[in-house]
């Protein structure tokens, strides 16, 4: 390998070097100055530093300043050798003190920002001054240390520097990104004179804090004031328009950019790029994108993800393709917009394909994306083996990594292995917390959530709004109705969480699912907020488990009015009608899903063997395999009926007459083709993992119960869209879990109160029972 070279430094002549300067500076030391501008590279500036102190010139305070500015600021600077020249000034100035106190504020590691500034107290003749206080208030917004920096905010204001307009601008920032909007706005409407930063500061706060409305506002007020806005301030704006979603208001802004003669640069040409994208207008993202003269990452990453957010995955993958370099922040831009829009499947095509590309390595956001799409798919195998890679490559197992394996684990039926990883970690957010509470509540224990809630107050980890959605889920699939009015009610008194929609989504679910639909309905009354579509869907999904038509037809009629084209809706008030028989209604309503163009989703489920997701549809024959798949369908029916089993026609939800048709009918149920395809490509010993886009029928459930038996399988049927919104937007429900034993003893079962019986089994899943079907005979 050649040794590196750089370009040599001719040093003045001084034959006679000195160990200290006076005032009578000699020229010759002072050549040596405007070398350090001219630097490149680390092993100059220490040519440099040699030099000044063979000569003495170090010693003078200017001098030794200049060098800590270029070793702490410069482009190629390392904080490493700066504190090492700053230890060996005798007496720094406050410059000097500055310089390194900036340094550290926008390093890795802030903290060192502070230590330097204590320092300074203790050993520096100056006082703190106006350049000080921005650079430690801005190391506490880095670190988001709300405490520190109102201290540095006091300390300025006793330092009769409260009114500069540098230290006010860089408390605006500190408090808007600690979440003090408030105390930004009153700081920022005592700074005397603003300047254009002032405003930027502001403004930001307002769109970073999302308070898209208050940044427009200001944007307005600060041209009334005649104060020119640039670049700066236009990509805040344009991330507040982004989050207000508002397309012409966005096309206007960029427009004024360019009659305005604001500096176009790609700072700037992205964050429109990022407005057009998440306003949805990709055509206007494309336009702007094929005019950029320079691209970045991020350039490339944004037009992939608008592709992909519109459903254009052709048109991303093109993007990918084209990149001029596939580094890894764009392999995570392209599995993440799979994995967030619904195409889990895709994700972990994408990850696969990195892996044999070995170009570049998975890092922590891929293993988080990719441990999603795990969880959405039930795909366990590629998610024990990001388990394993994480150890094997020593990453860090940080909250946001300890969460995700958590919530895949949880997901996939492997509840212990969740705990195992739960209890491995010595530090745990409210979010792992958060995470291993949905996993007990999906499993069907809800007492033991409960504790885990009590263990975690007791941890002084306060919860938040996720918290309560996961632990009334809990009290919700497990009939603990009183626990969970009694948290709801504690919720903003004495843990200052404000009830929001999915919180009230949560008890009208409860509410219903236990059989107080009349109260769930009073509880919808008086609630404070306007019920949304998700709480009538969760009253609608009551009233569909107790068969409950009067109510249903009130739920209905509400969601359709927030939501006319609900599917959901029309779906589960059909099947209500379904089981009463009244057929006319069933007819009336899919006659006007018809008229409406409203088509329900269907059903599908996916079972993942040897790493290969395989995807079923009602009467599916498109699989490689479909003639050994049937064959094994039949001999399962056989066997089935040899045991007894008698198909369960009350889920039929159309009228058919003829009972084999019926029987036909439930035979080729998508959850049913998963598993006999799981049972002729998977050993005795493997779990046989379903997981459904839409709910899973009582018959299907018995269907698998009895396979478990007679097969001597596991089996683990799960719903998969009950982990977020359920079907019409209901209450938010953890992701429902079933198994059976291997060898088919008798399951352990517990009724709730108010409600139909909820098996238990195996790892105590809970299923949830009756709902929509993906058979067009069975469905609406």
């Amino acid at each position: 390998m050649a040794a590196l070279s750089f370009p040599v430094i001719t040093f003045p002549h001084n034959p006679k070097p000195n160990s200290t300067l006076n005032n009578e500076h000699s020229s010759s030391n002072f050549q040596l100055l405007p070398l350090i501008d001219q630097c490149t590279h680390i092993k100059q500036l220490k040519q440099i530093h040699a030099q000044m102190l063979r000569t003495g010139l170090f010693y003078d305070p200017y001098s030794a300043s200049r060098l800590i500015t270029a070793s702490a600021l410069s482009s190629f600077s390392s904080l490493h050798y700066a504190q090492q020249v700053f230890d060996q000034i005798p007496q720094p100035n406050i410059y000097t003190w500055n310089t390194l106190i900036r340094a550290y504020a926008s390093s890795s590691d802030p903290r060192r920002s502070l230590l330097v500034f204590l320092q300074m107290l203790e050993q520096c003749s100056e006082s703190p001054n106006k350049f000080t206080y921005p650079f430690v208030v801005k190391a506490a917004s880095e670190m988001k240390d709300y405490l520190v920096g109102r201290g540095f905010h006091g300390m300025a204001i006793k330092s009769s520097l409260g009114s500069d307009v540098f230290i006010l601008n860089s408390l605006v920032h500190f408090y808007g990104s600690c979440g003090d909007l408030d105390m930004a706005y009153q700081v920022f409407r005592n700074i005397p004179r603003k300047d254009v930063v002032s405003w930027n500061s502001m403004i930001a706060a307002f769109a970073q804090g999302n308070f898209p409305e208050e940044a427009f506002s200001l944007f307005r007020e600060m041209e009334m004031e005649n104060v020119k806005p640039n670049d700066v301030t236009m990509v805040s704006i344009l991330s507040a328009c982004g989050k207000k979603l508002d397309i012409e208001f966005g096309r206007w802004l960029c427009s004024y950019i360019e009659r305005n003669g604001i500096t176009s640069n790609l700072t700037l040409n992205n964050a429109m790029l990022d407005m057009y994208v998440k306003c949805g207008s990709v055509q206007d993202a494309k336009l702007l994108f094929d005019k950029m003269l320079e691209k970045d990452v991020v350039s490339w990453t944004t037009m992939l993800d608008g592709y992909a957010r519109s459903g254009k995955y052709d048109e991303a993958q093109h993007v990918f393709n084209e990149m001029p370099k596939q580094d890894i922040a764009a392999w995570n831009a392209l599995i993440s917009s799979y994995e967030q829009n619904g195409k889990p499947k895709e994700a972990l095509a994408v990850f696969h394909q990195l892996q044999l590309s070995k170009s570049v390595k998975p890092d922590q956001i891929t293993l988080v994306s990719t441990l999603s799409a795990c969880s959405q798919l039930g795909a366990i195998d590629p998610g024990r083996w990001i388990h394993v890679y994480i150890g094997r490559q020593g990453f860090k197992l940080n909250c946001h990594l300890t969460t995700s394996l958590i919530d895949m684990y949880a997901k996939c039926g492997e509840l212990e292995k969740a705990i195992e990883v739960f209890n491995s970690v010595e530090k745990k957010d409210v979010f792992v917390w958060s995470a291993m509470i949905a996993g007990l509540a999906m499993h069907g224990r809800g007492k033991d959530a409960i504790d885990l809630f009590s263990q975690m107050l007791q941890a002084k980890v306060k919860p938040n709004s996720v918290t309560f959605t996961n632990i009334l889920c809990a009290c919700s699939h497990t009939g603990l109705v009183e626990e969970g009015k009694d948290l709801f009610c504690k919720m903003e008194p004495v843990y200052g969480v404000v009830p929001g929609v999915k919180h009230y989504s949560c008890m009208v679910d409860m509410l219903g699912r236990s059989g107080n639909l009349k109260e769930a309905v009073e509880f919808i009354k008086k609630m404070p907020i306007a019920p949304t579509a998700s709480i009538w869907g969760a009253l609608l999904g009551g009233c569909k488990l107790h068969g409950n038509v009067e109510y249903a037809e009130y739920a209905c009629s509400q969601l359709l009015e927030l939501d006319p084209r609900n599917h959901g809706a029309y779906v589960l008030l059909s099947n209500i009608y379904a089981k009463r028989n009244k057929w006319d209604q069933v007819s009336r309503l899919r006659k006007l899903m018809r008229d409406s163009g409203i088509k329900k989703e269907p059903g599908c489920s996916s079972i993942e063997v040897n790493g290969i997701v395989h995807e079923f549809l009602v009467g599916d024959n498109s699989h490689p395999q479909c003639r050994n798949i049937y064959t094994k369908l039949d001999e399962i029916v056989a066997r089935l009926k040899s045991s007894g089993y008698v198909p369960n026609k009350s889920q039929l939800l159309q009228f058919v007459e003829e009972d084999d048709m019926k029987e036909q009918a439930l035979n080729l149920h998508s959850e049913k083709l998963a598993i006999a395809f799981g049972l002729i490509s998977t050993a005795p010993s493997q779990t046989i993992r379903v997981v459904k886009n839409l709910r899973v029928c009582r018959d299907c459930h018995s269907v698998a119960k009895l396979i478990s038996e007679i097969y001597g399988r596991e089996i683990l049927l799960r719903d998969r869209d009950a982990a977020g919104v359920g079907l019409i937007g209901a209450a938010p429900q953890p992701v429902e879990a079933l198994s059976f034993d291997r060898g088919g003893g008798a399951p352990k079962g517990m009724a709730r109160q108010g409600s139909e019986l909820a098996p238990f089994f195996h790892r105590e899943g809970i299923f949830k029972e009756g709902s929509t079907e993906d058979c067009p005979r069975c469905s609406s």
